[in-house]
């Protein structure tokens, strides 16, 4: 019994060092994990209203400019204002896709589809800020003109 506790003892002793190594591991905020530090101040949202490249097939569109103090809630929808059929006309904005008027069953309804209603459950705003970690992503263009070896060396 004195062996098992003073084993249980060495194994407690070994991974609280090990738990107090791991506590100077940084994070990408540069802090240790026991740390709660500051979180950064908000970036600024990327503001150009040029339409993005989407990186894969089927990505939602991002939003190129702010949408900051935009009410999207039940009743209203500030999105539709210059994206809806009618008004695309008058603010030159892309229309709401077509898949956006389907329901579930692909049948296609006279407005917005309510699952659809809510665009930035999909849809985000980019800001301009520098990756905090390497970005390995490699789109299927790049990936099928190097022959299926990414664009890595």
């Amino acid at each position: 019994m004195i062996r098992l506790v003073a084993i249980m003892f060495v194994l407690t002793s070994l991974s609280g060092s090990a738990f107090a190594a791991e506590e100077t591991i940084a994070t990408l905020r540069a802090a240790a994990i026991s740390e709660a530090p500051q979180a950064p101040a908000l970036a600024k949202v990327f503001n150009r209203d040029l339409r993005q490249v989407r990186n894969y097939p089927e990505q939602p569109p991002l939003i190129p400019h702010k949408i900051e103090g935009y009410q999207i809630d039940l009743n209203t929808n500030k999105c539709l204002t210059c994206h809806s059929r009618v008004a695309t006309g008058q603010s030159q904005a892309p229309m709401v896709s077509i898949t956006h008027f389907m329901d579930r069953e692909g049948q296609f309804l006279a407005s917005i589809s309510p699952r659809r209603y809510f665009c930035n459950l999909c849809h985000v705003v980019q800001h301009e800020v520098q990756p905090l970690i390497e970005n390995e992503f490699v789109d299927i263009d790049s990936l099928l003109s190097t022959g299926g070896q990414g664009t890595k060396n």
